[in-house]
């Protein structure tokens, strides 16, 4: 899957320039010209790292990674006209990971950002659908940013299923893998609903966990 790159700037030319030398270094990028755009952007889906204008109009680069960094540990690059220490200062201190200072050089950028995917990309084996994020290796479920609290069984249940989307798996091969016992396999409808409860918009009509009539369940979210 192609890295992700979102890069948030106020001037249309520059995201040209940088979506071009990123592309051509076969990354899949998103620009964007406001904070907010770019906060609302990272919420949606999943990025491997962000690059992130100090001087955007409305909220600013610094208000913007505030803001991601309530809910996700994307690497962040800041870009701005203004090279002090302070600013520097400021921004790793807001939870950026590194800083260029315009004018730079787009190799440059390209630089900084294969730096950070080499850096942080071994930690962050996370599964993204839409606003459902799931940690297979940690057993933590967040939608929308927001951790949802699940047992254990719940967990087990819903990583099995998203560790095989589009497949679909009856009660009893559901129940054998995740319970690995003799058992009563209604047990699965049960701990379905109540994973759909926590994790659907509408858990009437479920978007993840879908019933197919006569043989089981499939998980059908669509990684991002």
């Amino acid at each position: 899957m192609q890295p992700r790159i979102l890069v948030a700037d106020d001037e249309p030319e520059l995201i040209e320039i940088l979506t071009d030398y990123l592309e051509a270094e076969g990354y899949a990028v998103t620009g964007v010209e406001t904070g907010e755009e770019a906060v609302a952007r990272v919420r949606e889906g999943a990025y491997d790292c962000v690059v992130l204008d100090v001087m955007l109009p409305g909220m600013s680069g610094f208000e913007a990674c505030r803001a991601i960094r309530g809910f996700s540990d994307v690497p962040i690059l800041f870009l701005s006209a203004r090279g002090e220490d302070v600013d520097k200062i400021r921004g790793l201190g807001l939870g950026g990971d590194d800083y260029v200072a315009k004018p730079f050089s787009p190799p440059e950028v390209v630089a900084r950002v294969k730096a950070l995917l080499r850096r942080y990309r071994p930690a962050r084996d996370r599964w993204q659908f839409g606003p459902l994020t799931i940690d297979p290796k940690a057993y933590r479920v967040w939608v929308g940013g927001e951790e949802v609290a699940m047992t254990a069984k719940e967990l087990e249940l819903l990583i099995f299923l998203a560790g095989h989307p589009g497949q679909v798996f009856s009660r009893e091969q559901i129940y054998d893998r995740v319970w690995g016992d003799f058992g009563d396999p209604r047990t699965v409808t049960v701990h379905i609903n109540r994973i759909r409860e926590k994790i659907e918009p509408d858990p009437a009509r479920p978007q993840f966990i879908q019933t197919v009539r006569g043989l089981g369940y499939r998980f059908a979210g669509v990684a991002r």
